[in-house]
């Protein structure tokens, strides 16, 4: 029994360096957990244009195996795994996992919520780094990326909440294409008309979508437009952002030695 402990120790200290180390091998696995992100989430997707068959609710049940091993994995690997798992987006996570394991049950209800860890694991501090020092793409525009993650998630989020709330009653919203015309059109306010919710609680989600969804459209729109800036820390005052030609820092005058991108 002595020896049990120092083994789970070092699994622990392996699977946080997994998560929260900078090594390539970590940085691969993190990518690989985006990419395990995506697949699940065009599997909701595709799901819902399918009949409730029993392989598509065994791809349901597989899938929720898959995931939940990971989210073990991922509380193991916290030093305070009971206060991680009490954070909202991990109870929304855990939701999301459960809503796939009872799928037989549930129909895959929930399961679009699985789309909050994407955004999750996108404000990660270290996968963020990764990006930047990989992505030169992201590092010139990590503000806009961002804040087109965020509308798209709210898109995804929102269109699950209209197809699981909708698609049972509402013969106009049968399949995730509907509830994304639906969403998309009352997030711009175009509003065609030939699919509305019917009765009190779809006029708030529509109220919801639109408000919301603009407000995160404008905050996309203002980094775009915003003059780009390098991220570069003053090493007296700081201060991080700067003009991509600044020579002095202009909150406090330091001369600044920032790099080029150069081929690398």
């Amino acid at each position: 029994m002595p020896a049990a402990s120092p083994r789970r120790h070092s699994w622990r200290v392996r699977l946080r360096h997994l998560y929260e180390a900078m090594t390539p091998e970590a940085k691969r696995f993190r990518y690989g957990l985006l990419a395990l992100d995506a697949a699940s989430l065009g599997w909701i997707v595709a799901a819902s244009f399918q009949p409730r068959t029993p392989m598509v609710l065994a791809g349901d049940v597989a899938l929720g195996l898959v995931l939940l091993g990971e989210f073990g994995l991922r509380l193991a690997a916290n030093g305070r795994p009971v206060r991680a798992l009490l954070r909202p987006l991990a109870v929304a996570d855990l939701v999301a996992i459960l809503s796939l394991l009872l799928a037989p049950l549930l129909s895959g209800a929930l399961g679009f919520l699985r789309v909050l860890r994407t955004l999750r694991l996108l404000h990660s501090v270290r996968l963020i780094a990764s990006l930047r020092s990989d992505l030169p793409f992201f590092r010139r525009n990590e503000e806009a990326a961002l804040a087109a993650t965020q509308l798209g998630v709210f898109l995804f989020v929102m269109t699950g909440v209209v197809f699981e709330t909708q698609h049972r009653s509402n013969p106009a919203i049968t399949n995730y294409a509907d509830a994304l015309y639906f969403t998309v059109t009352t997030l711009t306010t175009t509003g065609f008309g030939d699919i509305t919710l019917p009765g009190t609680t779809g006029r708030l989600l529509s109220a919801v979508i639109m408000l919301a969804g603009v407000t995160l459209f404008l905050r996309l729109a203002q980094t775009l437009f915003r003059p780009a800036k390098v991220r570069f820390p003053c090493p007296s005052c700081g201060l991080t952002r700067h003009e991509p030609d600044a020579v002095h820092c202009k909150a406090c005058g330091t001369m600044l030695q920032i790099p080029d991108e150069g081929e690398g």
